[in-house]
């Protein structure tokens, strides 16, 4: 079994649908886990036209997927790829708490929720900017 894998990840074609669509689905359970530990639900809030939330959000999902590219690019193997690009999420949710702990004139969750778009806009480039961070350590 693990040589006919290896033969299908030594076709740059199957290779880039296996770290694609593993990648997507380890997007889909981070985002998943952002979903767990925000005090607000992501995706009613943007059906309804919350703002902030759509930036917050969108920061994630690029952090996230930031942090797979980086991983992609280090390592060989999809397996090596995931680990790393787990970890530096696990980082990024870290860097959530720790965002939220160091504001404790306000709750970004609930400033977010209430469409304060400076606080969406700041989460955003927060989750960004750490995804480059997070990625340059990866190896």
């Amino acid at each position: 079994m693990q040589r006919e894998v290896d033969w299908l990840l030594d076709n740059p074609y199957t290779a880039t649908l296996a770290f694609v669509s593993v990648a997507v689905l380890a997007l889909i359970f981070c985002l998943f886990c952002f979903e767990l530990v925000t005090r607000y639900n992501c995706w009613n809030e943007i059906k309804n036209g919350n703002v902030a939330v759509a930036m917050a959000t969108g920061g994630k999902i690029f952090g996230i997927c930031n942090v797979f590219r980086f991983s992609i690019e280090a390592n060989d193997t999809v397996y090596q790829s995931m680990i790393w690009a787990l970890f530096g999420f696990a980082i990024l949710l870290a860097a959530y708490f720790l965002f939220e702990f160091l504001t404790p004139v306000f709750k970004i969750d609930e400033e977010i929720k209430n469409d304060n778009r400076a606080v969406g806009l700041i989460a955003m480039i927060i989750s960004v900017s750490l995804s480059y961070l997070i990625g340059a350590t990866i190896v």
